[in-house]
């Protein structure tokens, strides 16, 4: 993390600009941030790096979708995590460090790319399809901080609308209500709230043509849609998301899914999906030490 950190384009904050951000934006998260940078050292650049203001830019896809469980009809959020296995944190975070337990799936070394709280809330992240950049957190941080401080949709796309973004990104939200909510955020314009419940790689229209194109992001959200409309539940649609084209596997090129993740707020589960394996995990019970999943890979990277 020090590498990318130091080696992207551009300058960096320094430690005190980015404490000084963090505690405006997201003061619930300070005492954590101390305690982290302690166990760092108390290394400045540790101290910079871990508040997320202004890295270096990086780009994930991944497909999202909320639908209903075919036993029981609570909400069901879905989502392929698309992105770079060289890359890939692959840590499970089960925390309380605030008055929240939180479940999810870890990057940046505190942050979260999706992740469900003991409120109810779940949500997860796809990448927003626009080139702007501005000044703003790293999505992870953000992830992390929505879980730790929101009880429902309402509360969380509050806390999107006025937490400042580095990158463009669709954010789904669903509780344990069955409310659901998909932001449209981004460094040069207000958050966008809607109700759409499947979401992939672009807002409600193409921005950056060849990404979309790259990442079959229209493809893959007419397929989402389709299912949608069909009345498609949980089981349906996981099994859509472990097939092409939602499932990904083009690995050279650092798109690929990792997972697919199956949140269930009502119950504060969480089922992480391969095509041959399934692990089931909860917010009341504590998490595997380590588990290991094997990727196919024809280019062997």
């Amino acid at each position: 993390y020090r590498d990318w950190w130091l080696g992207g384009k551009g300058s960096r904050p320094d430690r005190a600009t980015a404490e000084a951000t963090l505690r405006r934006y997201m003061p619930e998260l300070v005492d954590v941030h101390g305690e982290l940078v302690g166990l760092a050292g108390d290394d400045d650049t540790a101290a910079a790096m871990l508040t997320l203001w202004n890295p270096p830019p990086f780009i994930v896809a991944c497909s999202q979708a909320v639908v209903p469980d075919r036993d029981t009809g609570e909400p069901v959020l879905l989502r392929n995590y698309d992105y770079d296995p060289r890359l890939f944190e692959a840590t499970v975070y089960r925390s309380r460090w605030s008055g929240r337990r939180v479940l999810g799936t870890g990057d940046c070394l505190w942050g979260l790319v999706d992740g469900v709280n003991d409120a109810g809330l779940a949500l997860s992240l796809t990448f927003g399809g626009r080139r702007a950049v501005g000044e703003g957190f790293g999505i992870p941080v953000v992830i992390r901080y929505v879980l730790e401080v929101a009880g429902d949709v309402a509360e969380g796309v509050e806390v999107l609308g006025h937490v400042p973004h580095q990158l463009s990104y669709n954010v789904t939200l669903c509780d344990r209500s069955g409310a659901v909510a998909t932001v449209f955020i981004a460094p040069d314009r207000p958050a966008r709230v809607t109700d759409l419940r499947a979401i992939t790689n672009h807002p409600e229209s193409v921005e950056w043509p060849e990404h979309a194109s790259w990442v079959r992001s229209v493809e893959r959200l007419e397929l989402l849609c389709e299912l949608e409309a069909s009345g498609a539940d949980d089981r349906s649609t996981v099994a859509a998301m472990l097939s092409p084209p939602l499932l990904a596997r083009r690995w050279s090129e650092g798109f690929a899914t990792l997972f697919t993740a199956a949140y269930r707020p009502a119950t504060g589960r969480l089922d992480y999906r391969w095509p041959d394996r399934r692990v089931p995990l909860r917010l009341d019970e504590p998490v595997p030490t380590e588990f290991s999943v094997e990727l196919d890979d024809p280019d062997g990277a």
